[in-house]
């Protein structure tokens, strides 16, 4: 029989029927032979309800046009809806006889404690309820449709960590340290490196040469390159295996530690956003003269609660010595939320596809299962027109892994190759109108974050449209107008390829009185 709710007011009514004056819910079992069934009762008075399964659903059949009440018995009548072969149904009759009970008014003592066990019926049904929808895909929520898909091999996709870099610096020279006798052999090899990374001067370099001792010239007889000596050609070189001492000045070493926190800025400690780095770095210095070092980082948590945009990892809790400053100068978009109901649902219905090694989605839903893939899965058969070839794009995830369920899914013959989105870049630029009395760098914030988010929503093959930007300023508060409105200086939209998708490189917000 199927699964059937009952409510509060039908328990309430059904148990004060059968305390004062009657029987409820008398189970007999339909045999599509018999027509009359007889009661459990000899003072039947009337039958008021009947239940059963009418097409595998449940129904209420109606007296006079389904069944009558013959003496002591049911009976169908003919041409009447009638239960389904080989199930229950349920009578609910009254008694000839008279109860001693007779309040059930509310208020009264029998109304009240039924009342009170009604409540607690009622609770059990929900929680039956609850339990009948976990043993099904589509019904199964949360921990219940984790048990559920698990029985086809698959689980949720648990939250991925924002992973991004960060660029430590500092505006002035580091301080110097002088390096006195510093020996080494020299081997023949036509360059010397000395131990300090970050070279300032070489102040004497000596050595034997032709079997005498003999000061080096820089720039006659050797060149700096980084933290390399290397000889020249037609300067005087070093005699094999005999000793060079070095005399210079190098810059001070300022190490960047593994595990080093950096954070957003917020007066809210639930706002603020953590970062951590992932490998020892030290301070170097750029061809430009900047003193600088980038290191790959990661939220403290996972989810797309830790995405931050370019340039708000700022605030070091405890910096590295000789370290001025942090900052991200790309957003860190890619944390991922615990794959949804939803999409858990959609992968555990292609499972057996993916079993199969059938179909196109085969291959996108074994690719979508991989922990850190990040949206869309592009699976493009004959790309090029070719028979044979499939092409898959994805974003995020460890690409090996990628390759590996490639091979473990493709259909034998079907040659797919993958690869990583084309980064279309993106310039946006435009020009707002605050309404007059509300804060201009407040609104200009909140148009920032509006444009970066959408751009950091967008899939393989989506298009930029300048009416979607347009739109989402104008919901800004406070913004009073938008205009010219450019994509990489042209008023039109992108038009991103199957295997292309946008990134935002360039965001600029002029303000208009």
């Amino acid at each position: 029989m199927a699964y059937s709710m009952k409510t509060f007011p039908e328990i309430t009514e059904d148990i004060l029927q059968q305390v004062t004056r009657g029987i409820v819910r008398e189970r007999h079992e339909y045999e599509s032979e018999r027509t009359k069934y007889k009661l459990a009762s000899d003072t039947v008075h009337d039958i008021i309800r009947v239940e059963g399964v009418v097409g595998q659903s449940s129904h209420v059949f109606s007296s006079g046009t389904d069944y009558r009440r013959s003496g002591t018995m049911l009976e169908w009548v003919d041409g009447g809806l009638k239960p389904d072969g080989d199930s229950s149904f349920f009578v609910s009759y009254t008694l000839g006889s008279v109860s001693a009970i007779t309040d059930v008014n509310p208020g009264s003592v029998v109304r009240t404690f039924v009342e009170a066990i009604g409540l607690e019926v009622d609770f059990l049904y929900a929680q039956l309820n609850e339990v009948y929808n976990a043993g099904f895909i589509d019904t199964a929520s949360g921990q219940s449709l984790d048990l559920v898909v698990s029985l086809l091999g698959i689980g949720r996709k648990p939250a991925g960590m924002a992973q991004g870099e960060v660029t430590f610096g500092r505006h002035s020279e580091p301080g110097t340290m002088e390096v006195n006798r510093e020996t080494h052999m020299y081997d023949g090899s036509g360059h010397i490196i000395l131990h300090k990374k970050e070279i300032r001067e070489i102040d004497t370099v000596e050595g034997t040469s032709d079997g005498k001792e003999i000061s080096l010239e820089r720039g006659r007889d050797f060149t700096l390159e980084q933290n390399s000596l290397v000889f020249l050609k037609d300067g005087r070189n070093p005699d094999i295996q005999t000793p060079v001492y070095i005399d210079y000045t190098a810059y001070e070493t300022y190490l960047i530690p593994r595990d080093t926190r950096i954070s957003t800025y917020s007066r809210k400690a639930s706002q603020v956003k953590v970062f951590r780095t992932l490998r020892n770095a030290d301070l170097i210095r750029s061809p430009d003269g900047r003193w600088e070092v980038t290191v790959p980082a990661i939220a403290a948590e996972a989810g797309k609660a830790g995405n931050v945009y370019a340039g708000t990892l700022t605030v070091m809790p405890s910096p590295p010595i000789g370290i001025e400053f942090v900052i991200n100068r790309s957003d860190i978009l890619n944390g991922t939320d615990a794959e949804e109901d939803a999409d858990l649902r959609e992968r555990a219905k292609h499972a057996l596809e993916t079993a199969g090694k059938a179909t196109l989605s085969s291959i996108r839903s074994a690719i979508e299962g991989i922990e850190g893939v990040i949206g869309d899965v592009k699976v493009v058969d004959q790309p090029d027109g070719v028979p044979g070839l499939v092409q898959v794009i994805a974003s995020g995830g460890n690409e090996k892994r990628i390759r590996d369920v490639i091979d473990e899914t493709r259909s034998a013959g079907v040659l797919v190759e993958f690869k990583r989105p084309r980064m279309v870049p993106v310039h946006v630029a435009l020009t707002i109108m605050v309404i007059p009395g509300i804060q201009p760098d407040d609104v200009r914030l909140q148009v920032d974050k509006a444009i970066r988010g959408y751009m950091g929503s967008l899939e393989i093959d989506e298009d930029i449209i300048i009416s979607r930007i347009i739109g989402l300023v104008l919901q800004v508060k406070g913004v009073r107008d938008v205009f010219n409105v450019t994509l990489n200086d042209q008023n039109e939209n992108i038009e991103v390829r199957f295997d292309e998708i946008g990134e935002l490189r360039l965001l600029d917000i002029f303000m208009e009185d």
